[in-house]
This record gives structure tokens, sequence and C-alpha cells, in this order.
């Protein structure tokens, strides 16, 4: 659903949607080497019936900033 390169930002995005009612989990975030970066990227995934209402709220919050 959702890419990035930052856990943090991935938790927080995952946060969001599950404050919004859509539960969302985030994927890719555990390294042995965290100091190297996430290359492949940490996913933000949702079931897909609530693809989207997920897309509306990150468009939203986009909006938003």
């Amino acid at each position: 659903m959702a890419t990035f390169l930052e856990p943090m930002q991935a938790r927080l995005t995952a946060a969001m949607l599950s404050d919004n009612g859509v539960p969302a989990g985030v994927f890719g975030a555990d390294s042995s080497y965290p100091s190297i970066g996430y290359a492949k990227g940490i996913e933000v995934k949702v079931n897909e019936d609530d693809y989207d209402l997920a897309m509306s709220i990150l468009a939203a919050a986009d909006k938003a900033e």
C-alpha cells in the first residue's frame, strides 16, 4: 500500500490509519543492521476491503500538511 524508508514514518502512518478505524500493519521494519538503512523499504499494509478508505485518509493527511 505505502512504502517508506524510515521506520518511524511507517509506524506513524499505521497509527494514523488505525486511529481512523483502518487496521494497518508495518512490514520490513526489523533489521539486524539499521545503520545501513532500509533499501527495500518499509511497507504499511491494510486489508483489501479497507484500501479505498485508507487511501482517502492518507490523501486528506497530505492536503493538511
